[in-house]
């Protein structure tokens, strides 16, 4: 086991500083876990206190998703040519200030603000962290332990998040979500100065460390612009100047960001690895996990208080099921390995997500929440076989030199696919809801709303009070409106359980082309 600064003589000594640098890394990458799953129980009590709409809730949780997404590789090379340390310690300190504005922040606009900060600061966190344990456990031995640890970590972290979540929320309110990370961070940020050394890779390999600024405004710039299009898309029309303008200038930026990272000599993205059939299934796999399973954590929280009037509390206890099911089943996956290809194994996991959300999708007309427990825990079952297996079949696919850049695409990935599935699966969400109300108050010979889309988005967002003066306080209009949303819930699963669907037959026929070819181990770039 190798440290930054090893204690001659004292083996015990140089074990425990190992051991501390491990658990205050893990513990710094749990946070960010945890603040990511801890926050969608809340988002109903957030969008009444903030006067919010569907919309704004989607950016309280996609301004933080896309800010890590797109800041995951820069912030690795800010780590490399920096210092970890310090980008540790500026990444805890962006993240406290920003812990601070969401936690009093008086307007929608201001948490999303913080939010995106938020993003930032989660971003440099964690690339510097997992850099970190990289740099001190070097034995093969040493680093199977090491992430063993690290993976504990983030179970437990997404497995209490929903339930935590609801706590505070209900008992304290839910800026406290946000609030209690200031002695959090204050406490890593103490442990982090005293326990970790400075490491960084500039001195040895100053042209890995090299920043990419083109390359990182084309991504981020193209994402916001297409999250952007799609997620006021419900209330700027589908076919209005600004959405088509709004899709089309991130569709633009995303392909200019190809030949830009082509013509770079260090790119943040080598593109040559698209060329090989097993790093696509991959990579296809980690979208249609996080596209399809992950992005649960966000929508069933909010399912099930608007359909089943769910407390925080209640809602977040509802949740375990699916995050404990996420957190038994890499286990499950290791003995299935024993007799199953890397992606037999994967294609399995997608076919459980896929019957999971179907199942759902079918219990969302009943009603039942048993019903919906059983769909809940198939499609958590799935993505704990998905969750580990997705992440070393990209690693597997590259040289070990440049499993930094595999390991960043993997996360990005991961993130990007996540806040396209909330921008698109939002829409199914909006507009279905509001083609049901339509047709329903239709046919019940109720008055259409003025604004129909402002009470669409009420509803969505967990609103039902400030949708109803708007509904002429019908009890029945109300009604229709709470069961259009249930049959857009409905729907919304079945487009995941589509994206699921063809993923896992993209990844299964892509990676074992590739098998048939050559290994994957003898890639070279």
């Amino acid at each position: 086991m190798h440290i930054d600064h090893p204690i001659p003589g004292h083996p015990d000594k140089e074990r425990r500083k190992a051991r501390n640098i491990l658990l205050i890394c893990s513990s710094v990458c749990a946070l960010i876990v945890l603040d990511t799953n801890i926050v969608a129980v809340s988002l109903p009590s957030v969008a009444r206190s903030l006067h919010a709409d569907f919309s704004d809730i989607e950016w309280i949780v996609s301004a933080y998703m896309l800010a890590f997404a797109s800041l995951l590789l820069p912030a690795g090379s800010l780590a490399d040519r920096f210092g970890r340390k310090r980008v540790m310690l500026l990444g805890l300190g962006l993240f406290s200030v920003a812990s601070l504005g969401c936690g009093l922040a008086w307007s929608v606009e201001v948490l999303q603000l913080s939010r995106a900060l938020k993003g930032v600061g989660a971003a440099m966190l964690l690339t510097s962290a997992l850099a970190v344990i990289g740099h001190v456990f070097h034995t093969e031995k040493d680093r199977t332990h090491a992430w063993a640890v690290w993976g504990a970590c983030m179970g437990v972290s997404m497995t209490v998040a929903p339930l935590l979540g609801g706590v505070i929320t209900q008992l304290l309110g839910w800026r406290w979500i946000f609030l209690l990370n200031l002695p959090v961070c204050l406490c890593l940020g103490t442990l982090v100065y005293r326990e970790v050394s400075e490491s960084g890779d500039a001195a040895s390999d100053a042209d890995s460390a090299r920043l990419d600024p083109w390359g990182s405004l084309l991504l981020s710039g193209g994402l916001s612009f297409l999250i952007w299009g799609l997620i006021s898309a419900n209330a700027s029309g589908w076919t209005s100047h600004a959405t088509v303008l709004r899709v089309a200038g991130g569709l633009l930026l995303l392909a200019l960001f190809i030949p830009v990272e082509l013509m770079q000599k260090r790119p943040m993205i080598d593109l040559r690895l698209f060329r090989r059939a097993p790093f696509v299934g991959a990579v296809l796999a980690m979208f249609g996990y996080a596209a399809a399973a992950q992005v649960m954590m966000t929508f069933l929280p909010l399912y099930l208080q608007n359909a089943f009037s769910y407390s925080a509390v209640t809602a977040g206890v509802a949740m375990l099921p699916f995050a404990l099911a996420m957190m038994i089943f890499p286990r499950v996956g290791v003995a299935l390995a024993q007799r199953m290809s890397l992606h037999g194994l994967m294609a399995f996991g997608m076919a459980l997500v896929c019957v999971g959300n179907v199942l759902v999708a079918v219990a969302a007309y009943q009603g039942i929440y048993w019903t919906v427990l059983a769909g809940m825990i198939v499609t958590g079952s799935g993505a704990g076989l998905l969750n580990g297996n997705t992440q070393k079949a990209i690693m597997h696919c590259v040289p070990r030199e440049r499993t930094g850049m595999a390991s960043g695409i993997s996360t990005t990935t991961r993130f990007s696919a996540i806040v396209l599935a909330i921008a698109c699966l939002g829409c199914v969400l909006t507009v279905r809801t509001g083609s049901y109300l339509k047709e329903a108050l239709l046919g019940a010979n109720l008055p259409q709303p003025a604004r129909i889309n402002d009470v669409v988005e009420r509803i969505v967002a967990g609103d039902s009070a400030a949708a109803l003066p708007a509904l002429h306080n019908s009890a029945q209009a109300l009604q229709l409106a709470q069961t259009g949303f249930a049959h857009a819930f409905s729907l919304l699963m079945l487009a995941a359980a589509a994206i699921a669907a063809v993923s896992g037959i993209l990844l299964f026929r892509l990676m074992s082309s590739g098998n048939k070819t050559a290994s994957i181990d003898a890639v070279t770039v």
